[in-house]
């Protein structure tokens, strides 16, 4: 399994390990979102973040979505099939989603590719950002509804 984690919050007067903590996860500013692998020690930053992020599951059709539309490679290019055929094992990127949302693969071990992946404000803004996902509001974990979430950050561009 893979999590989805996105930066809801700001960073202003926040303390200084939740902030070394968000760097190392990569969340550096709102509406960014990195692809982790589920494993203990990443659950553990997560949970110490839990009031600036939130977090779930991801499913392998929206990580083919958003590989598609937001992700990019180093020189800002798309990521398309072709380059997957090239640079790694895998011949489509939903054969590539597949994989990283089982934990074959790590999102970052595609050669090249940028590792946060920049987001729009979702349609419909956040349920609020200072109330847990439980109680109402964005923060924490959201399970499969993560999907939702990045459903409304990725829209076409003209």
């Amino acid at each position: 399994m893979s999590y989805a984690a996105v930066r809801v919050r700001g960073t202003v007067n926040i303390r200084r390990d939740i902030k070394d903590t968000l760097r190392m996860l990569r969340l550096n500013r709102v509406n960014h979102c990195v692809i982790l692998p589920k494993d203990p020690p990443t659950e553990g930053m997560l949970r110490k973040v839990k009031d600036y992020i939130t977090w779930g599951e991801l499913k392998p059709e929206i990580l083919a979505k958003l590989i598609v539309k937001r992700a990019r490679l180093e020189d800002g290019q798309n990521i398309k099939d072709s380059y997957l055929k090239k640079n790694s094992k895998f011949r489509s990127i939903i054969a590539f989603a597949k994989a990283v949302c089982k934990g074959e693969e790590r999102f970052t071990n595609l050669k090249s590719v940028r590792p946060v992946i920049r987001l729009h404000p979702p349609i419909k803004g956040y349920e609020g950002i200072k109330r847990t996902y439980t109680e109402g509001g964005a923060l924490g974990y959201r399970g499969e509804n993560i999907n939702e979430l990045i459903d409304r950050m990725i829209f076409e561009e003209k």
